[in-house]
């Protein structure tokens, strides 16, 4: 009987517990910056998503540095926006659209210049509506004047979606 206390001590800690990680969960969805940049990247992508659509490739391209660069684990590196965007109008536009994995995004600052943006995104095709990729993915943006670009992408572990 004298571990009576510990257990039930320990029976309350416990159901304690999914309220302080649902109290992390809501300062997380709370944080700013987290916002901010999955504000944007809903806007970088929704002109991707669009790209075959007139005036949505050159809206997707002013979210990116001229001297952007690109690096795509099975499609290799891009070292301008130019580059990459002729890549997304050649092999995008018009056969995929890409959709962030909810709950995925996470935001990092990065002092006196940025953020950096982690996540996981999965791409659909347009003719069968099948989402069949899926892979992660790390940029980093840029704020100078209060405008945000991207200078640079890692895409990575490009894998089927099962």
């Amino acid at each position: 009987m004298k571990f009576l206390p510990q257990i039930a001590l320990l029976s309350f800690a416990a159901l304690l517990l999914p309220v302080t990680v649902a109290a992390a969960d809501a300062a997380n969805a709370a944080d700013p910056l987290l916002e901010r940049m999955a504000a944007l990247d809903g806007a970088v992508f929704d002109a991707f998503n669009h790209c075959d659509a007139p005036g949505e490739l050159d809206k997707h391209a002013a979210f990116f540095a001229p001297d952007v660069e690109f690096y795509h684990d099975t499609g290799g590196v891009t070292w301008t926006r130019d580059a990459m965007i002729a890549n997304t109008q050649k092999y995008v536009c018009g056969h995929f659209r890409r959709e962030l994995v909810a709950g995925s995004l996470r935001a990092y600052p990065v002092k006196d210049f940025g953020a950096i943006v982690q996540g996981t995104h999965r791409f659909c095709q347009f003719d069968t509506g099948a989402c069949e990729g899926i892979a992660d993915f790390s940029m980093v943006w840029r704020e100078k004047d209060g405008q945000w670009q991207i200078t640079r992408v890692l895409s990575y572990g490009h894998r089927e979606n099962h």
